[in-house]
């Protein structure tokens, strides 16, 4: 299909940032992890509409309206994923569900959306020594690898390794490799209702990680790749009090 214009929302915890953890968070993201991945995203899909929301703003920012506007939502979390409010997850889930694309970054992989999607723990192994991360393309025909080099080389980043607790994906895309010798599936799609989902390991507050080049490109790509072909959607389970549980449509402008 010919490229169309899309609506993306970034949503970021955004509590490393109000407690400028670690010190220098203030120096890599004045602005949040958030405003730094809207700027690369802007820089390659200059025509897309991209807005921000963090757990600190009113329904978290994810709003139905804001979701039924939403073509695709990228999700960054960490240290917070138990205040986000079960009913917002729901609401994620059910647009997902109806087709709106996810992108799940770094420990968003224990976010409640992309377990709930999963239907695992999502549980990894962990080191945080600021290793050097080599990120392999094991999928090089995937429109998510399409300009990424091989491999993709992270100066210093957290420790990902196996095992990874998730369901078989879809399609595996790039693996990382450590210094200690682990290896992690740090990229990798699913398919859930009519929505696509795109996890993407790098990506640590401690690093730079979302101005490097190379990690926007694939940010990029894995938007362009998630975007639903339609703009107008079933959005189901929504609650009606007398009626219990049913289906409305919805049309994404």
């Amino acid at each position: 299909m010919s490229e169309r214009s899309l609506t993306i929302h970034i949503w970021n915890e955004g509590v490393h940032e109000a407690r400028n953890e670690p010190a220098s968070m203030a120096q890599m993201y004045p602005q949040g992890m958030h405003a730094t991945i809207a700027e690369g995203l802007q820089q390659h899909l200059p025509d897309a509409t991209i807005t921000t929301s963090t757990l600190a703003d009113p329904e978290h920012g994810l709003s139905e309206e804001r979701l039924r506007q939403t073509d695709v939502l990228l999700w960054w979390g960490h240290i917070a994923h138990d205040q986000v409010e079960d009913e917002v997850v729901d609401r994620v889930h059910r647009h997902v569900l109806a087709g709106m694309g996810l992108i799940v970054l770094h420990s968003g992989h224990f976010s409640k959306i992309f377990t709930q999607l999963m239907g695992t723990t999502c549980s990894l192994k962990w080191r945080n020594e600021g290793e050097q991360e080599l990120v392999w393309t094991v999928d090089p025909t995937h429109p998510i690898a399409e300009g990424v080099p091989h491999p993709l080389i992270i100066p210093q980043q957290e420790m990902y390794g196996e095992f990874f607790d998730i369901p078989a994906p879809d399609c595996l895309i790039f693996i990382s490799s450590f210094s200690g010798g682990e290896v992690f599936r740090s990229g990798v799609t699913y398919s859930r209702g009519r929505g696509k989902i795109f996890y993407f390991s790098p990506g640590d507050q401690e690093y730079p990680v979302y101005h490097q080049e190379e990690i926007r490109r694939v940010l990029a790509n894995g938007v362009r790749w998630a975007a639903p072909a339609e703009t107008t959607r079933e959005i189901p389970a929504v609650e009606n009090s007398s009626r219990g549980w049913f289906s409305t449509t919805e049309t994404s402008t």
